[in-house]
């Protein structure tokens, strides 16, 4: 168990690695214009787009966009569900523990099967509105897939790629962060914050 850590770790630590110049040159000649188009290049990602392992080469770039969305927006929501428990339990109920590993095994299968209905339903929902032509990646010009609260159609196009920015940018946060909080668990002092 501590080499399949210790080898996420050394992968993990070749993501921020320079790149050789043959990768760059066959991820840049295959794709180069959609690579530079793509929105979340920044300062934290050396002002070109994140792809240290050159997946861009074996898949169709708005497949890995929504991957890699669909992911952040998971981990978004896991980095609440593990921070949670730290603050408050269910009193008298069948989860008593604040370690969410543990709970992760307490917790009734209704429970889980619930949570894969509502998440298939969402998913479902998703892919029809992207049918029929909404955007599921914050598109400009496009109506969103699913608009919760409204608010999407009354932004500009400024906004817009504001939020669609922020999106991103946290999801790749939450997903680091929940690769910390997995890090705390199975190697036990490798996170001192999480200690």
């Amino acid at each position: 168990m501590k080499i399949a850590v210790l080898l996420s770790a050394i992968a993990g630590a070749s993501a921020f690695a320079p790149a050789s110049q043959s990768a760059r040159v066959s991820s840049s000649a295959l794709n180069a214009a959609d690579l530079s188009s793509m929105r979340g290049v920044g300062p934290e990602t050396g002002g070109r787009v994140f792809d240290p392992l050159d997946l861009a080469q074996y898949a169709p770039l708005d497949f890995l966009r929504k991957a890699e969305l669909s992911n952040g927006r998971s981990a978004m929501l896991a980095t609440v569900g593990w921070s949670f428990p730290t603050f408050w339990t269910f009193p008298d109920g069948p989860v008593d523990t604040t370690d969410p590993i543990e709970a992760f095994f307490k917790a009734d299968p209704q429970w889980w099967a619930q949570f894969i209905i509502f998440c298939a339903t969402i998913e479902g929902i998703k892919y029809r509105a992207e049918m029929d032509g909404k955007s599921y990646t914050g598109e400009i010009g496009k109506e969103a897939a699913i608009d919760w609260t409204g608010n999407w159609s009354k932004l500009d196009d400024a906004q817009k790629e504001d939020m669609a920015i922020k999106e991103l940018k946290n999801g790749r946060l939450a997903m680091i962060g929940m690769a910390g909080y997995f890090a705390s668990v199975l190697v036990p002092g490798s996170v001192p914050a999480l200690s």
